[in-house]
């Protein structure tokens, strides 16, 4: 298990290779995800407060191609590896959506 501090909210418990938008929405918080977790919304927004995890191809790609790469991580291609503390950048309460669509873990 590592914890995971979500900036404003609370400290979590999560399991290794969960998803971190899963661990995030499982812990009551409203992050949001328009397209259930395959990077091509980019609604899922987080900021590293400590170091970051490698980021993989798919969730490059996406950012690169929205303009969006260096701005902020995707929670939804992050798999938890380590001990982290993130700030959710777009809950879905803010922007005036339900939570979006199922992300699988």
């Amino acid at each position: 298990m590592f914890k995971v501090v979500v900036e404003g909210h609370k400290t979590i418990e999560v399991p290794e290779g969960k998803k971190l938008v899963k661990a995030i929405e499982d812990a009551g918080i409203d992050i949001s995800h328009r397209c259930g977790g395959q990077a091509r919304c980019t609604t899922r927004r987080c900021e590293f407060l400590s170091e970051e995890p490698p980021m993989g191809s798919k969730e490059h790609d996406s950012l690169e191609e929205d303009g969006a790469l260096g701005q902020f991580r995707l929670s939804c291609q992050i798999r938890v590896d380590r001990d982290m503390h993130v700030k959710p950048l777009m809950l879905a309460s803010d922007q005036g959506w339900d939570p979006g669509i199922e992300v699988e873990d």
